[in-house]
């Protein structure tokens, strides 16, 4: 079998900074109170008319990975999309970057698994390499939140949380052991599934039966977290998926060279650095820049990182996430 590894990636993030104080004139909230609980300063949002959309952030977080990677649009073999806020009910964003980028008609594939959505895909990507059935994968995360929350006082402990912003990668065949992709775990538990969810529109409960009832409280169609419980379940889940990912390589917390955790809540990651006792310099945040922006906060913080010159040739990079569903995963990487 082969091995599959990152050629290139790439990442965009709208214009348009929200900042605390902006979402502050919108609702009963506070700098002081959103940075205590997530860490968060500003994201960024789609402004209204301003040609972005989650398909279109995925294009130019592609081109610039294709770029990169010194990879034509022809070559591409597969294309896999994660998101949780597409442009369309159906069909997904994966073929509307197809067209926008004038591929060709090889497959296209979308996860819906929110935050762990990029991991899940990456390993779909990983997968298909492997076998040798592929070359060349192009692996996106987008993400349009603004569009969809409840910028009310109602709505404030998750409309505070998240942004807008889109990552890719290109992952290309490599016929050499013991580098790119080492593992990928994924994990998931149905029976948490309403804690962090969105339950309305769906084909349950749609948009007609939503305008009749219209309701003042408790709206389905906004989205709804049990923060603590949440919380609670993300620092075990996340300990848990790491060790698997380093034990499937023999590999202790010591080689960990970077840690690229989903960026859910600051203090999710601090908490995780500072269990596993790993310094500053092998732990990426950025969610103080772009708040959570679910599938394409890892392929952001990877691209950044990268681009910093925290993470080099030869590297150990462990990306891990949590989120809806409740999905969690992990990827080990040889770099």
């Amino acid at each position: 079998m082969y091995t599959s590894r990152i050629t290139g990636m790439g990442k965009y993030v709208p214009e348009n900074i929200v900042t605390n104080d902006d979402l502050s004139k919108l609702m009963d909230t506070n700098d002081a109170w959103i940075q205590e609980r997530t860490g968060i300063k500003e994201r960024r949002h789609i402004k209204k008319g301003d040609g972005n959309s989650t398909a279109v952030m995925g294009v130019k977080a592609a081109e610039m990975a294709l770029e990169r990677a010194k990879v034509s649009k022809d070559d591409i073999d597969m294309i896999v999309f994660a998101t949780l806020s597409p442009d369309y009910y159906f069909p997904g964003c994966g073929v509307q970057v197809q067209e926008m980028m004038n591929i060709h008609t090889c497959p296209a594939i979308d996860v819906r698994n929110q935050c762990s959505g990029f991991v899940y895909a990456l390993s779909v990507a990983d997968q298909f390499i492997k076998t040798g059935m592929y070359k060349n994968v192009l692996v996106i995360g987008s993400e349009n939140h603004s569009g969809g929350l409840d910028f009310t006082t109602r709505g404030r402990s998750v409309s505070v949380i998240f942004g807008d912003g889109a990552g890719a990668a290109v992952l290309s065949r490599s016929e050499v052991d013991g580098h790119g992709i080492l593992s990928t775990h994924l994990h998931s538990e149905g029976k948490h599934a309403l804690e962090l969810s969105l339950k309305g529109p769906s084909t349950n409960h749609w948009v007609p039966q939503l305008i009749e009832e219209n309701p003042q409280e408790d709206i389905p169609y906004y989205p709804y977290m049990n923060g603590q419980f949440v919380f609670k379940n993300a620092v075990v889940r996340f300990s848990e998926v790491i060790m698997e990912g380093l034990k499937a390589n023999n590999l202790e917390v010591s080689d960990i060279d970077m840690l690229v955790p989903h960026q859910a809540n600051l203090r999710i990651s601090q908490f995780i650095q500072k269990k596993f006792q790993l310094s500053d310099d092998k732990v990426y945040n950025n969610i103080q820049r772009y708040g959570n922006t679910t599938a394409a906060s890892i392929p952001i913080a990877l691209c950044e990182a990268w681009e910093e010159g925290k993470i080099k040739e030869g590297d150990t990079v462990v990306l891990a996430a949590f989120g809806s569903g409740f999905t969690w995963a992990s990827a080990v990487m040889k770099w």
